[in-house]
């Protein structure tokens, strides 16, 4: 029933033996409830003494993989009886190595956990307590659910400036990713200032140095990105990376993450000549530090595919991306968020390679699970539906296409706004429809709006600019064209 093994210096011990021991018995004087208790508390020092000092870096993963199994018996067989303060500090720690693995459902679960208990001991101000709130937020936005992980954002925010003050370190994280959450929302209005802010915020009070003074620069550029503004964006990333390896090294996650980013942007640019080696390097780079199923590797060879789609290359990127969507519905189930999303982009090179048929029937699925997971206007479900319609435009269906564009259209009016770079792409699109259903009463007016706030928005020389007013010089030579009756 007990096994040792010398090489390892470690007791196997079978699973009765243990359930005997873990339950009390006053009448057995090894037993006792104070005995347990006592042991109890002694197996929460062994496991926080042997805890590695970060959990977000390749060198401590096998430390952290050999204690995993231990840790989460220990959750379970704790779950019904008051945490301590170092129980709660395992429970977080742990829940950020399962988020940083793309575990996002465990590590909401001990996120949960660590802020009930550390509320209880220590209060709601408890520097702690404030932590794990913001902890727990994170895994609600790893997960896609931005109802629950905004506020509770907001809330950290707030709670953390009254009870810190507004320079305090803690302070600008609640901030930076507060401004994250809204930019993954789409909301770029409130998401860019608060980025802004924290990055000046971090150079006055960290120095330009500091590895979260680097975070907010990448996480800045990333927003200009997203916000089709990639002459501000690119700067910022080649700095942010140069800084990176000078300060933390070539194969630092970080860097490699910047690296990453760096490559989206040139793809964005229309520079795929730069993005395409960088893309190859940081995938090299990340299976060689990171290994194979960590996400984001995934997330390199997913981006490497999108280059390649880019190139018009579809043998090598269907492959890439045909891998990214085994390997995440093995790592992570069909429901996660990554999964989604890869899906969504093999669907798209389906498209891209004239396979209409595959490439609706993954759109419609990916749709159908992202309105129960996500909801209806998460951005990415507003993808999806956009995509959707494009797809059932090329294969001709164009009375399901107009449709779908129209709500698409409608929602994202709605949730990202007016000016929003999507929102733009979407009027475009809902015109293009109307023109391929030869109803150019209804394009052109679309065509010359969007056009209209292009212009004000990205600028006259932007490549989405001179795409519409190509397609509106197109629409109007048809119109001018027909014949009258």
């Amino acid at each position: 029933m007990i096994t040792p093994d010398p090489a390892a210096n470690t007791l196997a011990i079978h699973r009765l033996v243990q359930a005997l021991a873990r339950t009390p018995d006053p009448e057995d004087c090894h037993r006792t409830p104070q005995l347990i208790d006592q042991a109890r508390e002694q197996a929460t020092q062994g496991l926080y003494t042997n805890l590695p000092e970060a959990w977000n870096t390749p060198d401590t993963w096998d430390t952290w993989r050999t204690l995993l199994p231990h840790i989460d018996a220990f959750a379970t067989h704790t779950i019904n009886t008051e945490g301590t303060i170092n129980a709660a500090r395992i429970l977080n720690e742990t829940a950020l190595f399962l988020g940083n693995q793309g575990q996002s459902g465990p590590a909401t679960t001990y996120f949960q956990r660590a802020l009930t208990d550390t509320v209880r001991l220590l209060g709601e101000d408890h520097r702690s307590t404030l932590t794990y709130l913001n902890n727990l937020a994170s895994a609600y936005e790893w997960s896609g659910d931005l109802e629950r992980a905004i506020p509770m954002y907001e809330q950290s925010l707030t709670d953390t400036a009254r009870v810190l003050g507004e320079d305090h370190p803690d302070t600008l994280t609640s901030r930076n990713n507060l401004a994250g959450a809204y930019e993954s929302a789409g909301d770029l209005e409130r998401a860019l200032p608060l980025y802004e802010q924290t990055l000046d915020d971090r150079v006055r009070v960290l120095g330009e140095d500091d590895p979260a003074t680097l975070t907010s620069r990448n996480n800045l550029a990333f927003a200009y990105e997203s916000a089709g503004d990639p002459e501000r964006a690119i700067p910022l990333y080649e700095q942010t990376l140069s800084d990176s390896v000078r300060i933390l090294g070539e194969d630092h996650p970080s860097t490699l993450t910047y690296r990453n980013n760096l490559a989206y942007t040139y793809e964005s640019a229309g520079d795929l000549g730069r993005a395409i080696p960088l893309y190859e390097q940081t995938l090299s780079d990340r299976v060689r530090v990171m290994g194979e199923d960590h996400p984001d590797t995934l997330t390199s060879r997913n981006n490497l595919a999108g280059a390649y789609e880019s190139a018009g290359d579809l043998e090598r990127a269907i492959p890439l991306y045909e891998q990214s969507l085994t390997d995440t519905e093995r790592l992570w189930g069909e429901d996660h968020p990554s999964t989604l999303t890869y899906r969504h982009n093999l669907a798209s090179t389906y498209e891209s390679a004239g396979d209409p048929e595959r490439a609706i029937a993954l759109y419609e699925q990916t749709l159908v699970v992202r309105l129960r997971v996500l909801g209806e206007d998460h951005p990415d479900t507003l993808t999806s539906r956009n995509n959707l319609a494009y797809t059932y435009e090329m294969a001709g269906d164009l009375e399901r296409a107009a449709s779908l564009h129209g709500l698409t259209l409608s929602h994202r009016v709605r949730v990202l706004g007016e000016d929003h770079p999507d929102t733009l792409t979407s009027r475009n699109n809902l015109a293009h429809t109307h023109e391929s259903a030869g109803d150019l009463e209804r394009a052109i007016p679309l065509y010359e709006q969007t056009l209209r706030d292009t212009v004000r928005i990205l600028g006259e020389g932007h490549p989405f600019t001179e795409m519409l007013r190509g397609n509106l010089a197109r629409a109007i030579t048809e119109r001018d064209n027909v014949e009258p009756s």
